[in-house]
């Protein structure tokens, strides 16, 4: 285990998953967020890899089930319902270890009651009797200081329970046929036939200190189809239609939609782009998962925490403020988020163009 010095209670390592018995039963808890769901991919992966013979489950939060599915290192998705039927679940199961990646009241209780013997969460966590193992800061474990990306606080956890410290892998996802097919007909309704490239954007975020111009998504969809012959699909949840009104506002034709898909068609959208764009939000990290280029544009998040996580090529947009990042909620320096209203769409240009090379359509 190097690179874990001077780390409090380090013996716990020794009782650790390590000391798991073969075939024992391991429950993940990763609740809220879709971006928080695929990054929890390559701990997965790091975790089964080292000891492929644990069941392991993972309890989320509908429709993020849906991200999980086909994926080869999760033997169970188990998603979470009303608390008791949910603890019921948990505790019918006889995990023998459950790991807790979410620091809230209700994955406390539930890592509590579930009776397992191992019972792992970070030290920062509230209910801190509900474990018995408190695991350090990332910084800690890995040995350094500074932001640590989502993906690597997560696989810390792993690191300090005792799978060998080895380099963190790309997220996971796994599109299925049906999806894909489902997904192959709306594009050939939409004019898109088999093998034609088209691009994706996600306009919408949920505060709007993450939330770019509407102007800016409509040029760039017109800079891609200029420029590239994509045609660019508009992605967002079913209550954020609005988001795409404005941006068509801003545009000379009707957007092509995929408003509220289910999540599993959206992950077979995204898995078929030539490039995707976007606020700093879930849909990108689908897209570092499947491989897919993704340029994404940062307001007040921290880009070296949220960022694609080893995305095949990438690019982040974001212009520095002293203020940023921030908690987001509102803008605290200014009447209005200037952190993201001042990127202009010449920037987001320019990476589009390293990402995809010259412009074959470009009009001369």
């Amino acid at each position: 285990m190097t690179g874990i010095k001077d780390i409090p209670l380090r013996a716990a390592l020794e009782q650790g998953l390590a000391a798991l018995r073969p075939g024992a039963r391991v429950l993940v808890i990763r609740l809220r967020s879709l971006g928080d769901t695929v990054l929890l991919t390559p701990a997965l992966r790091l975790l089964h890899d080292w000891r492929p013979d644990l069941e392991i489950s993972v309890l989320v939060e509908r429709p993020w089930n849906q991200l999980l599915e086909g994926n080869p290192t999760i033997h169970t998705i188990l998603t979470a319902e009303s608390k008791l039927a949910t603890a019921w679940r948990v505790r019918r199961a006889r995990y023998e270890a459950v790991i807790n990646l979410h620091g809230g009241p209700t994955s406390a209780w539930l890592t509590r009651i579930s009776g397992a013997h191992l019972r792992a969460g970070f030290t920062h966590f509230r209910s801190g009797s509900a474990y018995t193992h408190r695991v350090p800061t990332a910084q800690e474990i890995l040995g350094r200081q500074g932001p640590v990306h989502t993906a690597e606080h997560v696989a810390s956890c792993f690191f300090w329970l005792g799978v060998p410290m080895t380099a963190i892998p790309r997220a996971e996802v796994y599109p299925s046929q049906l999806a894909c097919e489902r997904v192959g007909e709306r594009l050939r309704s939409f004019g898109i036939g088999p093998g034609e490239g088209y691009a994706v954007i996600h306009p919408t975020a949920l505060y709007e200190t993450k939330q770019w111009k509407a102007g800016g998504f409509a040029e760039v969809s017109e800079y891609l189809e200029d420029g590239y012959g994509l045609r660019s699909i508009f992605v967002c949840g079913e209550t954020e239609v609005r988001a795409l009104d404005a941006v068509e506002r801003h545009a000379p034709r009707p957007l092509l939609r995929a408003a509220g898909w289910p999540i599993r068609d959206l992950v077979a959208l995204i898995a078929g782009a030539r490039v995707m764009v976007g606020n700093d939000s879930g849909p990108a990290h689908i897209a570092a998962a499947a491989r897919i280029p993704v340029v994404l544009i940062f307001g007040s998040s921290h880009s070296a925490v949220w960022s694609p996580w080893k995305a095949v090529e990438s690019a982040v947009v974001q212009n520095y403020f002293d203020c940023n990042p921030c908690p987001g909620d509102r803008c605290y320096a200014f009447a209005e988020p200037r952190c993201i209203l001042s990127i202009t769409s010449e920037q987001v240009k320019v990476c589009l163009d390293a990402i995809l090379g010259p412009r074959p359509h470009a009009r001369s």
